[in-house]
């Protein structure tokens, strides 16, 4: 096991609600258990390669050829660089809820934050809004990130439809609405969560709504329960399916009662960080590039050492 990082402890404040998660009795069984072995392995293998590389190592971190030349995400969301950047920008907003969401939402959208570190935060100041908009504008390319593609076709009807618009000008105009609900929330689950945002928002976003609550529930834990009914999405939805003949949203809570055998766990104060569903989504998605990799097939993000 791994104790967390200290910066990560003060960085987050869902920990301890993620070490207390009580187990039910739920029956694993009917999950694959080849596949699961399988997937148990890859899971270790990467929480591994984290630790060597906070530990400051000689790589190669690992003996897996696919671990060791492609890109990964973390089997643990908040250990991702990009999440850690926009929660250490965001986190003097932390006790203005409606503010931090704005930014929070801007960070996502935009998915470079050193662009937003260029441009500055929004604000519910129009004449702040208007700047942060003209810098925007006038960043030279490339200013947004890949990871989480803005579909702009979505806004491209609307009555603003570029994203400097969108971003700089909409947003501030639902953003207060949107807090309201979500501070409305009581341990709701995300599946839940982006269905009643996604019409405060007016936009289909409903990738970006999913990113965001999970953002949400790492500092607002008692609003959101990331152990509850999760969104699968297409890339964890194959590894789902071939796992259990149960729907993939219940597949995936199956999985939270599952404990990996010898599985290196986050600890906060020696206590294990139990996998919630949205950690087994992104497990799923990831052990899925995993395995089409080692067909020769899919994406090749190879990784490079920083």
């Amino acid at each position: 096991m791994y104790e967390i990082p200290d910066e990560l402890k003060r960085l987050y404040r869902h920990w301890d609600k993620h070490t207390t998660f009580q187990k039910e009795n739920t029956d694993t069984s009917g999950l694959n258990k080849e596949l699961l072995r399988e997937i148990g392995d890859f899971a270790s293998e990467r929480m591994h390669i984290w630790h060597k590389r906070c530990q400051n190592e000689t790589p190669p971190y690992t003996d897996d050829p696919i671990l060791q030349n492609y890109r990964f995400c973390n089997i643990y969301r908040e250990l991702d660089r990009q999440t850690i950047e926009i929660h250490t920008l965001l986190k003097p907003l932390r006790d203005t809820f409606d503010l931090w969401l704005l930014n929070l939402f801007f960070c996502r959208f935009v998915c470079n934050p050193a662009t937003i570190q260029e441009t500055g935060l929004l604000s519910f100041d129009k004449n702040n809004n208007r700047r942060v908009y003209e810098r925007l504008l006038n960043k030279p390319r490339p200013k947004y990130g890949s990871a989480y593609v803005f579909p702009i076709s979505v806004i491209q009807k609307s009555d603003h439809p570029t994203r400097e618009t969108f971003f700089c000008f909409y947003l501030p105009s639902v953003m207060k609405d949107i807090a309201k609900e979500i501070q409305s929330f009581e341990d709701l689950p995300v599946a839940e969560g982006v269905a009643r945002v996604l019409p405060v928002l007016g936009f289909p976003f409903t990738f970006h709504t999913t990113e965001v609550l999970i953002d949400a529930a790492y500092q607002y834990p008692d609003l959101i329960d990331l152990f509850a009914k999760f969104p699968i999405g297409p890339g964890a939805k194959p590894t789902m399916q071939a796992l259990s003949k149960e729907e993939p949203e219940q597949a995936c809570l199956t999985l939270t009662q599952y404990e990996i055998p010898n599985f290196p766990y986050l600890t906060y104060n020696g206590n294990p960080v139990y996998l919630s569903a949205e950690n087994w989504e992104g497990i799923g998605c990831e052990f899925r590039k995993y395995t089409n990799l080692r067909k020769g097939l899919g994406r090749k993000r190879k990784y490079t050492i920083k």
